[in-house]
């Protein structure tokens, strides 16, 4: 049984009051009024749909939203998609919200989430954005069923992608996480996905929570526990995630909650990560990858901006974190145009393992370690941009593979560097 101390007497009584059941689908919430609505229904068609004969409920944990964001799932009607869908449960879907605090982390939110699934002895969890606008009722089957049916215990989506989207999760998360721990899983760090209950009661036990960058980025603890915990992983084609317009586009606070956990939580995995020799595929329901190449514009010059002026006014800071070498080669590309300059892949996989081990040696301040790793990203990603122009979707895929196998190559640098090494 989890420890439920920090779990609301309310919300207990909502737990009781539900009973045990298959299926849990979470969904954690700050101020979205505009897209909740359509996203609970969403879920409840899903589960009439995929799911008819089992016991489900749906459980909002709320971070103080003051739109009616809790108000709206509250009153969301299962009987609206019925009549709707025509679609009819033998099984009483209950729907349920707590208000878990005023302190917007999204790791109190799943955690929240998790725990109610262990009291309600779920046999999977699914936990699903409030911002998926694009969600579909076949996303609930597609990450429960391999849980519920197939004994997987973490279920990851792939999404279809323009080849421009996602490039914080391609040039970095991704390599790093696969040539580190060894599983080809192309989102480490998700916004939706589905655990078992056994790996739902390791995380809760996990010594995290009081950990501010965990708590912040609690997806990335969750992966590489199941990496380091001999757990069962895949991933399932989910189709479309649209971008919210308006979207948040701090970079050093994403590089925060996803390499910022990453780079913490390699301290406490090192004994796991540092015996993998090569990756491994992992089970894939669906198709690995699906990109479109339409045209998009990118500001570039700005990125180079950020990264050049970086690159001059950081100085100090990067000699500290990197090697001599390679901020010589950064003050080289720095000098080139926008539309010759390249960030060569051997460089972006030394950089990022420097930085790596500098952060586990705290060579100075591990926070300004994570935020000088943001112009370096911006400089890969005008790189990235530049290399893969007019390149068809298999290109691009030869190229993610390229990068990967140079993080994979490069494994043995990172280690005597952590070790000792410079």
């Amino acid at each position: 049984m989890a420890e439920d101390t920090f779990l609301t007497d309310e919300f207990l009584r909502q737990l009781i009051n539900v009973g045990e059941v298959d299926i849990l689908i979470g969904v954690p919430t700050h101020n979205n009024a505009k897209t909740i609505g359509p996203v609970i229904q969403t879920i409840q068609a899903g589960i009439l749909k995929c799911f008819p004969r089992e016991r489900a409920v749906i459980v909002n944990a709320d971070g103080g939203s003051r739109d009616g964001t809790a108000e709206i799932v509250a009153s969301a009607s299962i009987d609206d998609v019925r009549h709707g869908s025509k679609l009819y449960a033998l099984r009483t879907l209950h729907s349920i919200s707590t208000h878990y605090g005023d302190n917007l982390e999204l790791g109190t939110a799943l955690r929240t989430i998790v725990a109610a699934g262990e009291l309600l002895r779920a046999q999977v969890c699914v936990v699903i954005s409030p911002e998926s606008t694009t969600i579909e009722p076949d996303w609930v089957q597609r990450l429960a069923m391999p849980v519920y049916k197939d004994h997987f215990d973490l279920v990851t989506p792939i999404y279809r992608r323009h080849k421009f989207e996602g490039l914080l999760m391609r040039n970095l998360l991704y390599p790093m996480t696969r040539a580190l721990y060894g599983f080809a899983l192309r989102e480490p760090y998700a916004p939706e996905f589905a655990i078992s209950g056994r790996l739902s009661t390791d995380f809760l036990s996990a010594d995290i929570w009081s950990d501010d960058l965990c708590r912040s980025g609690p997806e990335m603890c969750l992966t590489t526990r199941a990496f380091t915990g001999g757990f069962r992983v895949a991933q399932s084609f989910l189709g479309n995630r649209a971008q919210l317009e308006g979207g948040s586009t701090d970079v050093v606070a994403a590089i925060r909650r996803t390499a910022g956990v990453l780079f913490s939580v390699l301290e406490r995995d090192f004994a796991s990560w540092s015996s993998v020799s090569a990756s491994q595929s992992v089970p894939t329901i669906g198709p690995a990858a699906e990109i479109s190449t339409e045209p998009v514009n990118v500001d570039r010059a700005r990125l180079k901006e950020i990264f050049s002026t970086g690159i001059s006014e950081l100085e100090s800071v990067f000699r500290s974190i990197l090697s001599p070498s390679t901020v010589g080669e950064l003050q080289k590309i720095a000098a080139l145009s926008n539309e010759d300059f390249r960030y060569p892949l051997e460089l972006w996989a030394k950089t990022v393992y420097e930085f790596v081990a500098s952060y586990h040696k705290s060579v100075i301040s591990r926070d300004h370690i994570i935020q000088a790793l943001a112009p370096l990203y911006r400089g890969r990603a005008l790189s990235f941009l530049n290399e893969n122009q007019d390149v068809s979707a298999e290109d691009l895929e030869r190229s993610l593979e390229c990068l990967c196998r140079e993080f994979e190559r490069l494994k043995p640098y990172l280690l005597q560097m952590w070790n000792g090494g410079k």
